[in-house]
């Protein structure tokens, strides 16, 4: 809803810096590279500019920096200005779940359950009826493709299932939004026990 608002291309990659590396890499091939502005992933890794390709802690702690001048000067704090976008977009609760398959069959286990969600994908989660899922694997997602199942949800949540290549686990990240900090943790929280349900 942020980019929209302000009328910034928004590009989704899968998780990994060098997939936001190889979009800043397809921009500067177009002449374009000024167009990259801001990219970071789940396990807080941020970038600005396209200097390098890969996460920036320097150069991410200089934009905190930066804002904390800029809102200084508006008499906000960071705290203040995190809270006027969530009151105007929503308040966004984050969460990974990781499940561990134990056993010789620990694998075996894994993979059927992708199968089994694959083939026969929940109507509803947590009480929110499924309204559109994404499979990397299958459909046109403009991503590479990948063990990845994307669940939309009604309310405007998620749920993404993507089991480790290495290891029996699968990791479930969750996306949940409300209209104050509370009712998305207790959605999170909802989410969160109907991962545990789904993974049995």
């Amino acid at each position: 809803p942020v980019a929209k608002k302000y009328g910034v291309e928004l590009r989704r990659t899968l998780t990994g810096f060098k997939f936001i590396g190889e979009q800043i890499g397809k921009l500067e091939a177009e002449g374009h590279v000024e167009r990259y502005i801001f990219g970071f992933e789940e396990s807080y890794g941020y970038l600005s500019g396209g200097h390098v390709r890969d996460k920036d802690a320097v150069n991410a702690t200089l934009l905190v920096c930066e804002a904390a001048a800029w809102y200084a000067q508006q008499g906000m704090t960071l705290l203040d200005a995190i809270e006027a976008l969530y009151k105007e977009f929503g308040y966004y609760r984050n969460a990974l779940c990781s499940f561990a398959f134990e056993g010789e069959t620990g694998m075996y286990t894994m993979q059927n359950l992708m199968k089994t969600l694959r083939a026969d994908p929940p109507k509803e989660i947590a009480g929110y009826a499924v309204e559109r899922v994404a499979d990397y694997d299958t459909d046109g997602t403009g991503l590479p493709r990948a063990n990845v199942l994307e669940y939309h949800l009604a309310g405007g949540h998620k749920l993404m299932v993507r089991p480790s290549g290495t290891e029996p686990k699968i990791k479930v990240y969750l996306s949940a939004v409300g209209k104050s900090k509370a009712e998305a943790d207790a959605v999170n929280a909802e989410l969160a026990k109907a991962a545990e349900m789904l993974m049995k």
